[in-house]
């Protein structure tokens, strides 16, 4: 099995609703997303031979993931008050509503599907949330 990794990194500020707790509060951190893609065989033919994916496209593919979340408030679909989000609207900020509770687990779920929908040969996805905290999502094959 060959197995390539990449990594990119965003900011964004998040809370858990419902937490009891720190993490309860709005509070950002710098996440670091890590992408193994693998496969049993290389291209065979063409300028991408002997290769599982160009290095540049699965970087451009990471990286855009990475910068779309990007200096934003990532929030549970719910759980602001519809005046709260009209307030931070108007003020220009950046929202991203998540179907799910923004948690580094989450996150690594979601980002192995988008990416496996983008046509990345994904292993595994891990999600830093603190340098020595991350969390693995992988799906058995």
């Amino acid at each position: 099995m060959y197995i390539l990794k990449t990594s990119a990194e965003f900011d964004s500020a998040h809370f858990l609703a419902g937490y009891k707790g720190k993490c309860a509060n709005i509070h950002g951190h710098r996440w670091k997303i890590e992408v193994c893609a693998a496969a049993e065989s290389l291209i065979a033919e063409g300028e991408k031979r002997g290769m599982v994916i160009d290095f540049g496209d699965m970087k451009h593919i990471v990286r855009g993931l990475a910068d779309s979340f990007d200096h934003a408030l990532i929030y549970e679909k719910g759980t602001l008050k519809a005046a709260t989000l009209t307030a931070l609207k108007d003020e220009g900020f950046r929202l991203i509503e998540a179907d799910y509770r923004p948690t580094a687990e989450n996150f690594a779920k979601h980002f192995y599907e988008v990416l496996t929908a983008e046509g990345l040969p994904v292993k595994s996805v891990t999600v830093y949330e603190t340098p020595e905290n991350c969390a693995i999502y992988e799906e058995e094959k």
